[in-house]
């Protein structure tokens, strides 16, 4: 089959839980045979391609377009006036939709895989000149990460203005949903959402899949205890979580009884969080060069999320390199965890102490989870039977519309 995949950012480097999931599922496609064509839209906010290229790129038709999704104090006071989503609409560029006409009509795609809500614009044109089957990828529902973001909130003007973007999010978000031919989420939490909004179209859960080759743990160089947290700051509910751990544990790693260090790493950190450093207790290191390495040299992640939706890859990541994660309910959601086995769940503030505690007074425990968990990974996660399913599906939805 040609296959079609559309991003709102270019997945290169492949260094945060957007781009890993669409390189993996391109590289599922291609190891099955098939011909796939990316196109992305390039945001300067995400910093697309500052690697370098990368070899997965030699291997498809790749485009990208430059983009500015930048919002100006102008913009951002109008918006309080506009009854759209802005948050969508300044992914939305009449030169870049041009260019995807001008694709479609040079090649004839079976499916058209949109990854996500922020390219979902392009929709009608695509309808319009292609008659590949049209995919929508839900990476979350878009308009729950608002409102957990607002629950989260207690200046009254910063809920109030998260609620709204949320009902103009969740109102465009529920407008597409029928116009696409299916939709495959990550978890059945996301399922059960798509389906309540009265979704008509087939809805089906494909998980996070990993390639298992590139994760390849060794527990000789590991730092034990220490404690780590890797994820992108320019995301906004993870932010929200390590600015709530930080704020809550602060005291008990500097001068308590929590006797451990603690690593920050990630992308596009704030130069404010180097105020959280202190010599040999807690160390804020920005983007790191090699997070395999990174991920490897510690013993115990912690995933505070507050607010989301859909399936985090890192902790998938941090479970194929055999890690005790401590992580939030929400943080852990779609993945058929067994708390206590193969991670730790911790929804409030004594209940991260506690599972801290147990695991830096306790390596044998710390290992055990550990292998627990990157043997669930190897059954359920995948990227060659995920990708399997995926390509099922969409020639059972090829099938049917000849029917």
């Amino acid at each position: 089959m040609k296959i079609l995949i559309l991003t709102h950012r270019v997945p290169f480097p492949q260094n945060g839980g957007y781009a890993i999931v669409v390189c993996n599922t391109i590289k599922g496609l291609i190891a099955l045979g098939h011909d796939v064509s990316l196109v992305s839209l390039n945001a300067e906010k995400y910093n697309g391609n500052s690697h370098g290229k990368d070899e997965l790129q030699d291997k498809i038709n790749y485009t990208s377009y430059k983009i500015n999704i930048n919002i100006s104090m102008v913009d951002a006071v109008v918006n309080l006036f506009n009854k759209k989503s802005n948050n969508v609409d300044r992914f939305y560029n009449a030169e870049f939709e041009k260019l995807l006409i001008r694709e479609l009509k040079k090649t004839v795609y079976d499916v058209v895989q949109f990854e996500g809500l922020f390219v979902t614009p392009y929709l009608s044109s695509i309808r319009k000149f292609s008659k590949a089957r049209l995919i929508y990828r839900s990476h979350n529902i878009e308009h729950q990460v608002w409102q957990r973001l607002a629950q989260q909130k207690s200046d009254l003007f910063k809920k109030w203005y998260l609620r709204m973007l949320a009902k103009r999010i969740k109102d465009y978000e529920l407008e597409q949903l029928n116009k696409f031919d299916a939709i495959a989420v990550f978890t059945s939490e996301d399922k059960i959402t798509m389906l309540s909004y009265g979704t008509t179209i087939p809805v089906e859960i494909f998980p996070v899949g990993i390639d298992l080759t590139r994760y390849n743990p060794d527990l000789s160089k590991t730092e034990f205890p220490s404690l780590f947290f890797l994820g992108s700051l320019d995301w906004l509910p993870n932010r929200e979580g390590i600015e709530w751990f930080i704020d809550n544990f602060y005291k008990d790693l500097t001068e308590g009884d929590l006797r451990v260090k603690f690593y920050v790493a990630g992308h596009n950190i704030p130069e404010r969080y180097d105020d959280y450093e202190v010599m040999g207790k807690i160390f804020i290191q920005g983007e790191v060069d090699d997070a395999f390495e990174f991920v490897n040299s510690k013993a115990i992640m912690i995933v505070p999320l507050l607010s989301s939706g859909g399936m985090r890859v890192k902790i998938v990541e941090g479970m194929a390199m055999q890690k005790c994660i401590i992580s939030t309910s929400l943080g852990a959601e779609g993945i058929n965890f067994t708390h206590g086995d193969d991670i730790l769940i911790a929804n409030n503030q004594q209940e991260f102490y506690d599972a801290i505690e147990r695991c830096i007074t306790d390596e044998e425990f710390c290992r055990r989870v550990g292998l627990n968990a990157r043997k669930l990974i190897e059954q359920q996660h995948d990227v060659n039977e995920v990708t399997k399913g995926l390509v099922k599906f969409y020639k059972n939805l090829e099938k049917a519309a000849k029917v």
